[in-house]
């Protein structure tokens, strides 16, 4: 008896390091991810029917033992890449501080010499799921090319934001001093890095 429990000891033993040492799955990024990158509309947090901030409680108004949630961040209109983009970045306070590094506003980001970009990371939930703005366009005021803005969703894992677009594009940011370093990978499997200054 003792002999046949020892041995299943050592194979759950086994079994644990084998998954240790598997490389991680891949986290699902962006999972509603907008059809394009076509300018999408900013919901206005104030009218009816928008969705709830993150972490905001769902408790009907007026209700009783309701809890009155924090002001909503105040919006700012930017324009990035030819881009107008507005921008609601949370208090630092209310964000874990181990994301806060991600918090805020970067831009002066170039993939090549045609395509500028600059992304806004409005706030990020406990479980490291980002609020964020991705804006894109041609570079130079008679630059021609596509350009858009991309709001939604990304998560923070192992000291990386990362997210994808519909056409399956993948973006991955990680904290380079006040910066952040930027690596885009096409579906084509091309490559390109760049550094997203920190923006006031």
């Amino acid at each position: 008896m003792i002999r046949a429990l020892a041995i299943i000891v050592a194979l759950l033993i086994g079994t644990t390091a084998s998954f240790a040492q598997s490389p991680a799955s891949p986290v699902p990024l962006f999972p509603t991810a907008p059809r394009s990158f076509e300018p999408v509309p900013v919901p206005d947090s104030g009218m009816p029917g928008s969705p709830r901030p993150i972490g905001e409680p769902e408790t009907a108004p007026g209700s009783a033992g309701s809890l009155t949630p924090p002001p909503a961040p105040e919006a700012t209109g930017r324009v990035f890449c030819h881009q107008p983009v507005t921008v609601r970045l949370a208090n630092p306070d209310s964000v874990p501080e181990r994301y806060r590094g991600f918090l805020g506003i970067w831009s002066d980001a170039a993939w090549t010499p045609q395509l500028c970009a600059a992304l806004a990371v409005d706030t990020i939930a406990p479980d490291g799921t980002a609020t964020i703005v991705y804006a894109f366009g041609p570079i130079g005021s008679s630059g021609r090319g596509p350009g858009g803005v991309l709001n939604g969703t990304g998560i923070v894992r192992e000291g990386e934001l990362r997210f994808q677009n519909s056409d399956g594009s993948q973006f991955v940011f990680r904290p380079l001093y006040s910066d952040l370093d930027g690596r885009l990978t096409t579906p084509q499997g091309q490559s390109y890095r760049t550094v997203f200054k920190k923006t006031p």
